[in-house]
């Protein structure tokens, strides 16, 4: 053993108190059964990767390391479990099965319904509506994050550990993984940023049975496959995964740590099917069920006298829960106490919390509401020129003053988004500075997404909901999407444990001019709109951004923020009598012409709506705007910032909506956004989508703000030309 490798394989490990390996082995072969059943019920799912996990979730649950009381599977003060291998749900299903018919059979009440339990007579609904689902989801028992896609969960595990280590608790975040995901690259960007930052408090227990969908993973990992994790500072300890002893010994070994201050991964050498027919030690297990006839031998090879009739594998289950036994039931409860005494109060974390961050306000974010008089810093002078960069940068300054619990990162940017003085207000999170409150992620934006967002959905003792910024070049931001995604449905599955966060998609628009069409942020937030869950925002200038923030944070709902580079003019709403709060309708009017003292001999017998979005596009249109009245023309200008706002307005007051833009309105629209021209196209008429848009359709060259806006065909000139355009034709027809 070395001061961070550790092998234990085929090593003579004394008898541990308590821990009977023959009763764990039985109940590794009734898990198995269990699992097989599963499969066969939906003829779906995924046998390989579960079935070889079998003793590492036995290892893991009853051999005495980890915290938690079954009773109440979400306390505060458990060790947090995220299947970063979230297709194994059978082997979650199976274990969970067994854990609470063991309860049950031992006369231990409880309502599975309230506690999300799973009972073996459920495992048959695999699968369906109204059963466990397909994929691990996050409301259950001995899990902490819904995931699916492959290499995802270690992230989000990441920010988990993070979050509870810089609160000062001792927390463990147990992930099980499978070996192919280290061929995802957002793994590697979290297995680096994990020990860089001396989270010791999450342990990986990794299964290497050496098969991913399509074959080997040698196919596309040749390298020693240790050196992924010793590499990059990991403690590894290597042991056989099918010896429940090894398991227990490397789990109480990777929670005690190695003090070194750096996570641990338990390299467990596993067959991947294991006791799965000829399918066993194959890539074919990964996601193939057997056929019918093969199950039967399976089941019988297993020990178990299964009626064996297809369709009918609700009579299989019951034979396999009958081999729970009295005595089998009463260790599992026996061994489940253990865990329970794991546990701390929630008092007593609460006062570890407030003696590691004295000094620090213990506020719920999500419960911070804006200030009835605004602070200086967070007011801006119409008519001065501030960069909405620049109004983010003081209220995340200003929000992290206000709670311990709001986290900033980007990717290798944050001088540039302006996220640095949020980040100096605690530091950044290190092994120096545990306590800190930034992350620099480096040039890792998925990551980034996933551990940002994914510390969201947990919640901490006193039910403080953490809550995060993360932050990216708008137009990098589409790299992020699937983390978001993930993160939403989590938010969807368990509402109780909604997380807020704030993907600042910055450098927005055309105006990242210089570095031409790869910095150029144009059609990212097609991405976002379509996602129940979130919205785009996009403030026209500093005061709407801080009013936006503000709104967003006391709905508790994700937003895509929108913010741009250049010094843009704070408006001066003296004119069409707006407020910068207006924005949190979505849209709202800025300028009409017929509210306005019309010009002498201007009859004014044409009427266009001018729906604009982008702080630079309302500007040129206003300039435009005199133009086009000496036309004859009569102008309402729509500053939109955010469409699903505004349709969310028109669900809830459509009275008030109306009268921003009504439906003749929409008939009239013109709309003008610097960016992709689906964003407006819920302002328009179906057949309008095409004609009666001023938007960017392609990509751009090199060239300062001025020089892009002129490609873009975006001046107030261009505005001016096209509108007037756009009139003529219309009054033609």
């Amino acid at each position: 053993m070395s001061d961070n490798y550790s092998n234990l394989q085929g090593q003579k490990l004394a008898d541990l108190p308590g821990i009977d390996i023959e009763k764990l082995n039985e109940l590794a072969r009734i898990m198995r059964g269990f699992i097989f059943a599963t499969v066969e019920a939906a003829r779906s799912g995924h046998p390989g990767g579960p079935s070889a996990k079998v003793e590492q979730l036995l290892g893991m649950v009853l051999g005495g390391s980890m915290a938690f009381d079954a009773l109440d599977p979400k306390n505060s003060g458990r060790d947090r479990v995220v299947w970063s291998a979230g297709h194994c749900s059978p082997g979650l299903y199976a274990g969970l099965a067994l854990i609470y018919e063991s309860l049950r059979k031992a006369g231990v009440k409880f309502d599975a319904e309230k506690l999300k339990a799973i009972l073996p007579e459920d495992l048959v609904k695999f699968r369906h509506p109204d059963g466990p689902q397909g994929h691990i989801e996050n409301y259950n028992p001995l899990t902490d994050f819904a995931t699916g896609p492959s290499g995802h969960g270690l992230s989000a595990a990441g920010g988990m550990a993070a979050v509870h280590k810089s609160c000062g608790l001792d927390t463990k975040v147990w992930v099980l993984m499978g070996d192919a995901e280290s061929e995802e690259g957002m793994s590697y960007e979290a297995r680096n940023l994990i020990n860089s930052l001396g989270l010791s408090n999450l342990i990986v227990s990794l299964d290497y049975n050496h098969f991913g969908i399509d074959g080997n993973i040698s196919e596309v990992i040749s390298s020693p496959y240790i050196n992924h994790w010793l590499g990059l500072g990991w403690n590894v300890i290597e042991i056989d995964g099918h010896n429940i002893l090894e398991c227990i010994y490397a789990y109480r070994k990777a929670a005690e740590g190695f003090g070194n201050n750096s996570p641990t991964v338990v390299l467990a050498h596993t067959i991947k099917g294991k006791c799965y027919g000829q399918k066993e030690n194959t890539a074919d297990s990964h996601g193939t069920p057997a056929k019918f006839e093969e199950y039967l031998s399976i089941m019988k090879n297993l020990g178990f006298n299964i009626p064996g009739v297809e369709k009918e594998v609700l009579k299989d289950i019951e034979v396999v829960k009958s081999q729970i036994n009295t005595d089998l039931a009463k260790y599992v409860v026996e061994r489940l106490e253990v865990l329970k005494n794991n546990l701390k109060s929630e008092k007593e974390l609460l006062s570890v919390m407030e003696k590691t961050l004295v000094g620090r306000k213990l506020i719920n974010p999500v419960s911070i509401k804006r200030p009835e008089v605004l602070p200086a810093e967070l007011v801006f002078e119409p008519g001065t020129k501030v960069a909405t960069r620049k109004a983010t940068q003081v209220w995340f300054e200003w929000l992290m003053n206000q709670t311990a619990f709001f986290y900033a990162g980007t990717g290798d940017l944050s001088k540039s988004i302006l996220i640095d003085k949020a980040e100096k207000v605690f530091g950044l999170i290190s092994r120096e500075n545990p306590l800190g409150r930034g992350v620099r992620f480096g040039i890792a934006e998925q990551n980034m997404a996933m551990w940002q967002a994914g510390l969201t959905v947990d919640r901490l003792p006193g039910d403080f909901a953490p809550i995060s910024v993360f932050s990216s070049y708008a137009v990098f931001t589409s790299m992020m999407t699937n983390c978001v995604r993930l993160t939403l449905i989590n938010n969807h599955l368990n509402p109780e444990h909604k997380g807020f966060f704030i993907m600042l998609a910055a450098h927005d628009g055309p105006e990242t001019g210089e570095d031409g069409p790869t910095h150029q942020g144009l059609y990212w937030m097609s991405m976002f709109t379509a996602y129940p869950g979130i919205k785009v925002y996009k403030p026209m200038d500093a005061n709407e951004a801080i009013e936006m923030l503000f709104y967003a944070l006391e709905k508790g709902e994700p937003i895509a923020l929108s913010v741009s580079r250049p010094d843009t003019v704070v408006l001066d709403r003296t004119v069409g009598k707006s407020k910068a709060s207006d924005a949190m309708n979505g849209a709202y009017v800025f300028y009409d012409s017929q509210k306005s003292q019309p010009k002498a001999g201007s009859p004014r017998a044409e009427k266009v709506v001018l729906v604009v979005s982008g702080s630079i596009p309302l500007v040129n249109t206003m300039e435009a705007v005199p133009e086009l009245e000496k036309q004859g023309i009569s102008v309402k200008v729509v500053a939109v910032t955010s469409p699903q706002l505004f349709e969310e307005l028109r669900k809830n007051n459509p009275e008030k909506a109306n009268e921003i833009f009504s439906d003749e309105d929409r008939k009239i629209a013109v709309t003008i956004h610097n960016g992709w021209k689906g964003f407006l196209y819920p302002f328009l008429l179906p057949a309008d989508y095409e004609k009666r848009t001023i938007a960017i359709d392609t990509y751009l060259k090199s060239g300062n703000a001025k020089e892009v806006y002129e490609l873009a065909g975006l001046t107030a000139e261009d505005i001016g030309e096209k509108v007037l355009e756009t009139v003529k034709k219309s009054s033609k027809v």
